[in-house]
């Protein structure tokens, strides 16, 4: 298990992070996974054992049950509280009222006691804001979250889900005003689905902000389990819970690139989607969710693979998402400097 700065701060997390999402199983999360305390406790067993010391949940998940879950899990496994970094989020609505939702410094003040409560914890490491709230201006929100870093309840935030203008507008508002700064976005990403790499890993990598990705396998669909026969024939998760939206077409064409170099290494389709991740330079921790010890186990491995650069190319070609405006005229443009600077200076 290899150990990584989130952005530029001085914490490192596991390249692999836990995700919480099937713990409990209440409400539109039954769909996702209905876990027990000592099955989630057998999956937070198994990826503290492999090394993993990152853990995500959320307010949201299963109403909140997934972080009490989280929390007791910790406690019956006696894991010692500074060998982990617990991440959680809040926007989504927790109540029928119109406070009961969105990034407002109401909302996040009462959010963050509730999370502490359900986790039974005196910090979260990583609180992070679940999306983007259209009705809050974000110097309310980023002055309630430094409010919660000044005083100890929080050590770091960071983002979900937002675009890459409102995230650099936020951090140009952090450090205008000398507030902490989102240090992690958290955001859909895979070989499937590479839109990430137009606008916000340039910015990522320009700001030093991490990247945990969340749905690394895209619902499933690139666990090697599917096929455009299952597509066909509406079987399948993606049937009932058709989530994070794909272009399945571009998907089964990437699915077929990686069957045979899974096969050729012994190895599943799904480690070979992650793996693909794990190459990437602008990815901070991956987070992996699993409703069994075995599939959390499986997608463990993908931490030994190390691609050749035939694979990586082969991968590259096969996933590569079409050229768009204004990415080909940056491309064209920067060709004029690119040829200066592949320049090397005379005696070199």
């Amino acid at each position: 298990m290899r150990y990584n700065k989130l952005g530029r701060t001085g914490l490192y997390v596991s390249e692999l992070c836990l995700g919480t999402m099937t713990f409990g199983g209440q409400g539109m999360w039954t769909a996702i996974g209905q876990l027990d305390q000592s099955d989630s406790d057998a999956l937070v067993k198994t990826a503290i054992d492999a090394g993993i010391n990152f853990i995500d949940t959320a307010n949201v998940y299963s109403e909140g049950l997934s972080e009490r879950i989280t929390g007791q899990a910790l406690r019956n496994l006696g894991i010692a509280r500074d060998q982990v970094v617990i991440a959680t989020k809040a926007m989504g609505p927790m109540g029928t009222g119109p406070n009961d939702r969105g990034l407002s410094r109401y909302h996040i003040m009462n959010q963050v006691e509730a999370s502490l409560q359900r986790l039974q914890l005196d910090h979260i490491d990583l609180y992070q804001v679940h999306g983007w709230d259209a009705a809050t201006p974000i110097e309310e929100t980023l002055y309630a979250l430094d409010n919660l870093v000044q005083r100890g309840l929080v050590r770091y935030i960071g983002v979900s889900n937002w675009a890459a203008w409102a995230i650099m507008k936020a951090l140009g508002t952090s450090e205008r005003l000398g507030l902490a700064r989102f240090e992690s976005l958290q955001a859909y990403y895979t070989i499937a689905g590479r839109d990430l790499e137009r606008e916000i890993v340039p910015l990522l990598q320009s700001e030093g902000v991490g990247l945990m990705v969340w749905s690394p396998l895209a619902g499933g669909l690139l666990s090697g389990k599917y096929s455009r026969d299952d597509e066909k024939s509406g079987e399948g998760r993606r049937a009932v819970f058709d989530f994070p939206p794909v272009n399945k077409d571009r998907a089964y064409d990437v699915i077929d690139v990686m069957r045979p170099i899974a096969q050729a290494r012994g190895v599943s389709v799904a480690q070979i989607a992650l793996a693909w991740l794990l190459h990437q330079r602008a990815v901070s921790s991956v987070i992996v969710g699993a409703k069994r010890v075995d599939q959390l186990a499986d997608n463990i491995a993908a931490t030994q693979i190390d691609f050749t650069a035939d694979e990586l190319a082969k991968l590259d070609d096969a996933s590569r998402p079409p050229a768009e405006y204004p990415g080909w005229m940056l491309e064209r443009q920067g060709s004029y400097r690119a040829e200066q600077l592949a320049q090397k200076p005379r005696g070199a």
